[in-house]
């Protein structure tokens, strides 16, 4: 008898759970459904920043594998058709095309890669024409048609986070004028705020004008209609366009009112299977879950395309009849702004305090190469470890080239629960071309090491 599985979205986790499950059955064993309500499937959205920036020619070089590719494996794609309703007692959606028509379809296997959708600040103008999400290829063709009329010169990029910085960098590339305004005290605050400081300083040193922090309150606009400025609480920012960096949220709305299970940052819950809890038949990952944070032992929401591809080849196997689990993640991050390198993994100071953790931090610098080999580099490395025992709790990278990647060294120790300690003894490669005799995560690890034996000594 064949089973139906439906896929609703069709990027990372929706399409690599699709492709996994007819990896191990065929089309008369499983139909697949997969309802996309946009128009491509299976790209990087993180890639939209560098191809607004001009690193990438077209939205098609952000595309893994097209609905014709997905198709050719027997696998339904729908554009253009949105999920409106989960009848989870039923078994079945309901879903309405571009024409507006609607129908329901069966399933004996649901999966729910909805995704994140950008905050939005609920202030007045939000919606205006002009300022822009950057979440989804059409938000990325919708920010570079509002960068094609003349007199666009000044960009205010709203929120200091990931997408904010690399908004800014892609912006600058235009010729823009830019500001970035933030709530925060510091733009990155994934990062603690004494390296987020660093981060305002190499951004001030390109040309963007950082406003820290201050709270948007309003998007004024002019006679047009069209954005015209930023408004908080104490000036107003000129903008002939506006970005959205703050963020993004799990889109669960579909998934609440089907009455599934939500955590405290609105995910949907599951399993380690990636099953959704209380649920036989529903799966769902990507940036529509929570996941384990291993070192602080609590949910997280991180939407990353690392975790959801995971996700989706994990939902894939146990659909088709294998198994397979999704441990959780030490919060690993990168990203850039120029040639300036930023990288986090594990705990924050506020992560690690609110964990109810006790540590001892150490922040140095050092070369990304031996000092006296040509473009050797800064970069400051910050560490957190725990008072006792040592454990590695978080490292923060700031730096240029070859900077950023040395924070894998320190995700790996972290999912095996290294003390400072021992990373100090980890056999990494040298030669002066790739890193000092001593590399800087291995400097940071002596130094740490060092605060925690200092730190137990005095009682």
């Amino acid at each position: 008898m064949t089973e139906r599985l439906v896929v609703i979205g069709g990027d990372a986790t929706g399409m690599s759970a699709a492709s996994q499950a007819r990896r191990r059955k065929a089309a008369d064993a499983l139909e697949i459904i997969a309802f996309e309500r946009g128009h491509y499937t299976s790209y990087s959205a993180c890639g939209i920043p560098y191809w607004i920036g001009g690193n990438a020619e077209g939205p098609q070089d952000l595309i893994a594998r097209s609905p014709e590719q997905h198709r050719a494996h027997d696998i339904d794609v729908r554009l253009g058709t949105e999920v409106t309703e989960v009848d989870t007692a039923a078994g079945r959606v309901r879903t309405r095309d571009g024409e507006g028509r609607e129908e329901w379809t069966g399933y004996d296997h649901l999966v729910i890669a909805t995704g994140a959708v950008p905050v939005r600040p609920a202030v007045p103008g939000i919606d205006a024409p002009g300022v822009h999400g950057v979440q989804t290829l059409d938000d990325g063709e919708a920010v570079l048609r509002g960068l094609g009329p003349e007199g666009v010169r000044r960009a205010v990029v709203v929120g200091g986070g990931y997408i904010g910085v690399e908004m800014a960098e892609a912006l600058l590339r235009h010729g823009l004028e830019v500001t970035l305004v933030d709530r925060a005290e510091q733009p990155m605050s994934t990062l603690d705020p004494d390296m987020g400081r660093l981060v305002r300083e190499e951004l001030e040193g390109l040309g963007v004008r950082v406003a820290s922090d201050a709270a948007v309150r309003e998007v004024l606009t002019g006679p047009d209609g069209r954005v015209r400025a930023v408004a908080t609480d104490d000036r107003e920012f000129p903008a002939d366009i506006v970005v959205l960096g703050l963020g993004v949220r799990p889109s669960t709305a579909l998934a609440r009112a089907a009455g599934l299970p939500l955590g405290v940052h609105d995910g949907l819950l599951t399993d380690r299977s990636m099953r959704v809890r209380g649920t036989e038949r529903v799966w769902a990952g990507g940036d529509c879950v929570e996941v384990l944070n291993l070192v602080s032992g609590t949910l997280q929401h991180i939407a990353l395309g690392t975790h959801a591809n995971k996700h989706g080849r994990i939902i894939g196997t146990n659909i088709g009849g294998g198994y397979a689990t999704f441990p959780g993640v030490v919060g690993t991050a990168v990203s850039k702004v120029c040639d300036v390198e930023l990288a986090r993994t594990g705990l924050k100071e506020s992560q690690a305090r609110a964990a109810g953790l006790k540590f001892v931090t150490v922040v140095i610098e050092s070369d990304s190469r031996a000092h006296y080999y040509p473009d050797a580099a800064r970069m400051t490395v910050k560490m957190l470890a725990e008072r006792g025992t040592g454990r590695l709790l978080g490292v923060q990278i700031i730096g240029r080239e070859g900077a950023a990647k040395r924070v894998d060294v320190a995700a790996v120790a972290l999912t095996a629960g290294l003390t400072v300690g021992q990373l100090v003894d980890l056999d990494l490669g040298y030669a002066p071309p790739f890193s000092p005799v001593w590399d800087p995560v291995l400097v940071a690890a002596r130094k740490a090491a060092d605060a925690v034996a200092a730190d137990i000594r005095k009682g």
